[in-house]
């Protein structure tokens, strides 16, 4: 297997959703006017539930055959969602082409590859940070063994680069 293979590689378990209360950290640091894109999401998603409660959002998903790498709204101003974490590195070369603020959540674990030191080389990553781990719903049932912890990983997004936030259950 090449470096690009195992780079690109498809994962099994893409299919975990975001909790509401792993969405309500990131709220508070959403720009007051700023248009959300929720470019993996659904009307059923908690991103969009919850952060249209105060800002404008426009969602996508690849199911409604509006692929993230193909597929850009006419008007938004940040990205916030929870990408697939298979490809990790491709979904955030295309959240940084944009050159707009993002806040993505991700595997702490990725820290060790290399993708997000080559990706962050001359870009400030900036983290949002959890006390405890995120349980992630599969087929609408939480997961209680969760092996990982996760983190927004954002750029041009938080007021400063490391903030570690209470997950309220």
């Amino acid at each position: 297997m090449n470096s690009k293979e195992i780079l690109y590689s498809k994962g099994k378990n893409d299919k975990c959703y975001t909790p509401a209360y792993g969405v309500t950290p990131i709220l508070k640091y959403i720009p007051k006017n700023a248009i959300v894109w929720c470019p993996f999401d659904t009307s059923a998603s908690e991103f969009v539930k919850q952060i249209s409660q105060q800002n404008k959002v426009v969602f996508s998903h690849i199911e409604t055959g509006q692929d993230f790498f193909d597929y850009e709204p006419k008007q938004w101003d940040v990205l916030i969602s929870n990408p697939p974490f298979s490809n990790k590195r491709k979904y955030f070369e295309r959240a940084l082409s944009f050159n707009k603020p993002f806040a993505l959540i991700m595997t702490n674990t990725w820290l060790n590859d290399a993708a997000p030191k080559q990706l962050f080389k001359h870009k400030e990553l900036q983290l949002l940070l959890f006390d405890k781990r995120m349980k992630f719903l599969n087929k609408g049932i939480i997961e209680h063994k969760i092996t990982f912890s996760s983190s927004y990983y954002c750029w041009n997004f938080l007021p400063q680069q490391l903030i570690i936030e209470e997950l309220i259950e």
